[in-house]
């Protein structure tokens, strides 16, 4: 078993003003992707501009924020959302979705392709391997808030949370399984599969594909939401429900790209 770092979840306070990791991981995001785009833009007939990586950045996160937490509270905890209507506002406090993130982000791509006349999925294809590393920071910060732990676990990196709820017992730090899959292995795969060109829709059809299944898979040992639990055979969660359409489209986006490509 591993002792649990117990970081103080406020990185910094100044007065009455306090900076919290959660929110620096989501920082680090996104200046990680960012950072990212420019160097995919500076490559010989990217089709894309740095000043165009900066304006896709605003865009990006404005989807972020507002999708994840929208969609967090709608598909986690809306019974509280209509009790506090407010509470929508408290991003500080933890609660996004990243399946509402997501949401978020395809439809403000949607607006910045029709502003720049690019195709949609010419910027989802850009885009697709600039999240990952977001993803990952993100799950820090739930790790972090000792929050999104994983079931009782007898396995030697089991670590005990320090959240009452949690129990004093060993469990699955599920947001580092997260963080590695959903950050690390599937920022190499894409920027991995990107580095070459690829048919129209195929790396964000493998984006989708591989997020899905790594979300799906975390889930069986991740804790579900305590306001809503198991929704069905005591293992289907909300993240399963949510990413399994992902897994479909990504595999229609992937297999049209190729047959297209190839009539």
């Amino acid at each position: 078993m591993i002792s649990y770092p117990n970081i103080n979840p406020i990185a910094l306070s100044l007065g009455p003003i306090q900076v919290h990791w959660y929110g620096l991981m989501y920082l680090i995001g996104f200046i990680a992707g960012w950072w990212l785009g420019r160097i995919r833009a500076n490559k010989p007939q990217s089709g894309w501009t740095q000043e165009q990586v900066d304006d896709l950045l605003f865009y990006v996160v404005l989807g972020i924020i507002l999708g994840g937490r929208i969609g967090y509270m709608f598909f986690y905890s809306f019974d509280y959302l209509i009790e506090n209507p407010l509470s929508i506002f408290k991003v500080w406090q933890g609660g996004m979705s990243f399946h509402g993130g997501l949401l978020g982000v395809l439809t403000a791509m949607a607006i910045y392709a029709y502003k720049t006349k690019k195709s949609y999925f010419q910027v989802t294809d850009f885009i697709a391997p600039l999240i990952p590393i977001g993803l990952g920071t993100g799950r820090i910060g739930n790790f972090i808030n000792g929050e999104l732990w994983g079931k009782v676990t007898a396995l030697p990196w089991a670590i005990v949370f320090p959240d009452p709820r949690a129990g004093d017992l060993p469990r699955h730090p599920s947001q580092l399984y997260e963080a590695g899959l959903e950050g690390l292995v599937l920022f190499l795969i894409l920027w991995l599969f990107s580095g070459k060109k690829r048919p129209t829709k195929a790396i964000s059809g493998l984006f989708l594909i591989c997020y899905g299944l790594f979300r799906f898979a975390v889930e069986f040992v991740r804790i579900p939401d305590s306001q809503l639990g198991y929704l069905a055979f005591n293992w289907l969660t909300m993240g399963q429900i949510l990413s399994f359409p992902m897994i479909i489209l990504g595999i229609t986006l992937f297999g049209w790209s190729y047959l297209k490509r190839t009539s």
